[in-house]
C-alpha cells in the first residue's frame, strides 16, 4: 500500500510539472527544485567513481584546451555535468553567457526550461548527463564554426563512450547534425529515433533529435512545446519509464 501511495504521488507530481510546462511556467525555482539531490547507490558507487575519474580527466583537458580562438575569449570552459552512469544524455549546441560565467551547462534561461522538461519527465538533473557540442561559448552566441566543432568533437565523443547512455536527446540542429553526421533540418529529423553508433563492438544508442529550449523561448507556441513533449514521451517509453498523460 505504501508503494502504491508513493507511485501515485510521483505520477501526480509529473502531471503538475507537465501542465506547468505546457502553460509556460518560467518562474524562478530554488536550487533544491532545480537540482534535486539523488541518494547514491552503494552497489554502484565504485564503478561510478571510476567513470567520474575518466570524465573528470576530460573536463580538466577541456578547461586547458586552446585549440580554437574562442578559448581566448571564454571565462570558463563548459565540459558538461551530470550522472556518470546516466541512461539519458542531453546534448546541446554551445554554452551561453550564463554557462560561460559559471562553467556549467544549461543553467541560463534555456537551461531552466530544460530543467522543467526533465522534471516533467519524472527525472532530475542528477539522473541525466547534460553537455554541448562546443565546450566554449562562441562570441555573441554565434553559430559554431566547422573547425570548432571538429576540435571539440573528440571530447564529447569520449564522454559518450564512457557514459554509453541508452538514449541521447540532441537539442537543436547543430547537435543533431553533428551526432548524426547529416545536413538535414531539425524539423525533418525530430519525432523519430535514429541510431548513434559508438563503434562496431558496442551496441548503438537511440538518438532523439528535438527542438532546442532556446528555440522554444524564441518561438513560443503551444504546438512547438507539444512537439517537444511528444518527443520526450517517446524517450520515456524507450527507457521503460512511466509516461505521464496530460489531464483535461
Amino acid at each position: 500500500m505504501a508503494e502504491q501511495q508513493t507511485d501515485l504521488k510521483k505520477v501526480l507530481k509529473q502531471h503538475l510539472e507537465m501542465e506547468s510546462f505546457f502553460v509556460g511556467d518560467f518562474s524562478i525555482k530554488g536550487p533544491e527544485e532545480l537540482f534535486p539531490v539523488a541518494s547514491p547507490d552503494p552497489n554502484t558507487q565504485q564503478e561510478a567513481s571510476d567513470m567520474t575519474l575518466s570524465l573528470d580527466t576530460i573536463a580538466a583537458t577541456v578547461r586547458s584546451c586552446t585549440k580554437c580562438e574562442i578559448s581566448g575569449s571564454r571565462l570558463n570552459a563548459v565540459p558538461g555535468q551530470g550522472n556518470p552512469k546516466a541512461r539519458l544524455m542531453f546534448v546541446g549546441e554551445a554554452p551561453g553567457a550564463d554557462e560561460d560565467k559559471q562553467g556549467l551547462a544549461f543553467i541560463g534561461r534555456a537551461g531552466k526550461l530544460l530543467t522543467e522538461i526533465i522534471i516533467a519527465m519524472g527525472l532530475s538533473r542528477d539522473e541525466v548527463f547534460i553537455g554541448n557540442i562546443l565546450k566554449c561559448r562562441p562570441p555573441g552566441n554565434r553559430d559554431p564554426k566547422l573547425d570548432e566543432i571538429d576540435n571539440c568533437w573528440p571530447y564529447l565523443k569520449r564522454q559518450l563512450e564512457i557514459i554509453q547512455p541508452e538514449v541521447i536527446v540532441a537539442l537543436g540542429a547543430h547537435a543533431a547534425r553533428t551526432l548524426l553526421d547529416t545536413k538535414d533540418a531539425i524539423g525533418k529529423l525530430r519525432g523519430r529515433f535514429h541510431e548513434y553508433k559508438f563503434s562496431d563492438e558496442v551496441p548503438p544508442s537511440k538518438l532523439m533529435p528535438t527542438y532546442h529550449p532556446a528555440y522554444l523561448l524564441r518561438n513560443y507556441s503551444y504546438d512547438n512545446r507539444k512537439r517537444v513533449w511528444e518527443d520526450m514521451m517517446k524517450v520515456l517509453k524507450e527507457l521503460g519509464l512511466p509516461v505521464p498523460k496530460k489531464r483535461g
